[in-house]
């Protein structure tokens, strides 16, 4: 472990791909208009989208959507609210700004401007701060920096993505909040989270009560050691390790005369050789 956690050298931030130059708007025929397969945004509010669209009707639309050209037609970088909304309220034009990007940064902006949006819920944020991590391989810290997000808040928001997939539709149905969910990824095993999810839900525990469970151990997975069993040291540096691989690491000592266990969690593809080129490159430094 002390080789994989020691100190790393300072790393130069990385260098951002340079935009193409801003046109200005143009007005653009909504049907040629694709939406953009990345945008991490996964729920509409209709109520939301039909207040736009009056919004629309009366004012126009003030700021202009974002495109690129994709051969006769165009792909939304920014804007798909807008664009809904425009749809809705019966436009067949669209003000937009047009630039020629490539797939990469056209990626990254749309992830970018939608995390620096306050009405992504939970977990759409922690996929799309995941996404942004795992594609272009960025540390939390400059993640960060390029969304104006605290890094605390990108680890804490991530976390979110261990729990399981009935928690996590609860959340973004709006019947738990992300602290709900950070205090439940403290009860084990699955079957006391999902009770305890669920009681939450309906308003009988609040985000305390799971705190309170998380901390007594309820329903925790027998011969799993508490944080507490831990020292110190031990638990500064599972901590380091997971801020660096940026997951879930998992310690579990031996027991009798079996073998111990470092466990690194990973959610796709992706994040699985992210966590393999930052072990390889730990290794060769």
């Amino acid at each position: 472990m002390s080789a994989l956690i020691r100190e790393p050298e300072p790393k130069p931030a990385p260098a951002r791909p340079e935009s193409a130059p801003i046109s200005n708007p143009r007005e653009v025929d909504i049907d040629l208009i694709d939406p953009n397969p990345h945008q991490p945004r996964s729920r509409f509010r209709e109520e939301a989208l039909e207040e736009l669209a009056q919004s629309i009707r009366a004012t126009g639309i003030i700021q202009p959507v974002v495109l690129r050209p994709q051969g006769d037609r165009f792909q939304l970088i920014a804007g798909e609210r807008r664009w809904r909304a425009a749809q809705s309220a019966g436009l067949h034009r669209v003000p937009a700004i047009v630039r020629d990007v490539p797939d990469h940064l056209a990626l990254e902006m749309t992830l970018v401007e939608n995390l620096q949006r306050e009405d992504l819920n939970p977990i759409e944020q922690a996929r799309a701060f995941e996404t942004l991590l795992n594609m272009f391989n960025l540390t939390q810290e400059e993640a960060a920096a390029r969304t104006g997000k605290d890094r605390a808040t990108i680890a804490n928001t991530i976390r979110l993505l261990k729990l399981d997939g009935q928690i996590l539709a609860m959340i973004e149905e709006g019947r738990l909040t992300a602290g709900h969910g950070r205090a439940l990824l403290a009860i084990e095993p699955l079957a006391a989270r999902l009770a305890a999810a669920k009681r939450a839900a309906e308003g009988k525990l609040t985000v305390r009560n799971l705190e309170r469970l998380g901390n007594r151990g309820a329903g925790r997975t027998a011969g799993k050691p508490a944080p507490s069993q831990f020292d110190a040291n031990t638990r500064a540096a599972l901590e380091e390790l997971e801020r660096e691989l940026g997951t879930r690491v998992i310690l579990r000592p031996p027991r009798g005369r079996g073998a111990g266990r470092l466990i690194i969690e990973y959610h796709d593809a992706r994040q699985l050789e992210a966590i393999y080129e930052r072990l390889r490159g730990s290794s060769n430094n």
